[in-house]
């Protein structure tokens, strides 16, 4: 009986000492602080009812409003697959770059950080089939999931869903694969 007392003891002790080295840990997002961070990843750009896919790359500085509310800036370029579609003549570029302003909500309960916003800002397509370069205003829909290694790294995922008013280019998607560096707590 005292052998078997022991050994839950003994396991109980090793499963709290576990939890507490890899369990969750609440993060310290507060406000001032800011983030900078880095993306690379997929896009594509519905062109008419077809998708045309391609990769891209994108940089972002957040400041720290509250502890809920970020102001963000981002800069995104994508290479997407030259050529033209046929059902929309001279619609088709091989290049995207966007710039966009915005906040975002931040959950910041543990380690993993979801956050949701809107942003609004520009798009310059370029290159492939277009006769001349074309600036279109977009909204976002902004969505992402971070991990916090530490106080100051974190690593995640960020989607982004650009919106236009025109017939001819219904939407532009990104999904990243992004690295932040934060200070200022």
């Amino acid at each position: 009986m005292l052998a078997a007392r022991k050994a839950s003891s003994g396991v109980a002790f090793a499963a709290l000492v576990v939890t507490s080295l890899v369990g969750e840990r609440r993060a310290r997002a507060v406000e001032q602080q800011w983030h900078v961070g880095a993306g690379v990843g997929g896009s594509g750009l519905e062109v008419g009812d077809t998708m045309h896919l391609g990769v891209g790359f994108g940089l972002d500085a957040t400041y720290g409003l509250t502890d809920q509310f970020n102001l963000v800036a981002e800069v995104q370029t994508s290479r997407l697959v030259p050529g033209s579609d046929p059902d929309v003549p001279h619609s088709r570029p091989s290049g995207l770059t966007s710039g966009a302003v915005g906040a975002t909500y931040v959950l910041d309960v543990l380690r993993w950080v979801p956050y949701g916003g809107i942003l609004l800002g520009g798009d310059l397509l370029s290159g492939g089939a277009l006769p001349d370069a074309k600036g279109l205003a977009t909204a976002q829909v902004a969505l992402g999931l971070d991990y916090q290694l530490d106080r100051t790294w974190s690593v995640g995922v960020a989607a982004r869903e650009h919106f236009y008013a025109t017939s001819t280019y219904s939407s532009f998607t990104t999904l990243f694969l992004r690295v932040e560096y934060a200070w200022g707590w």
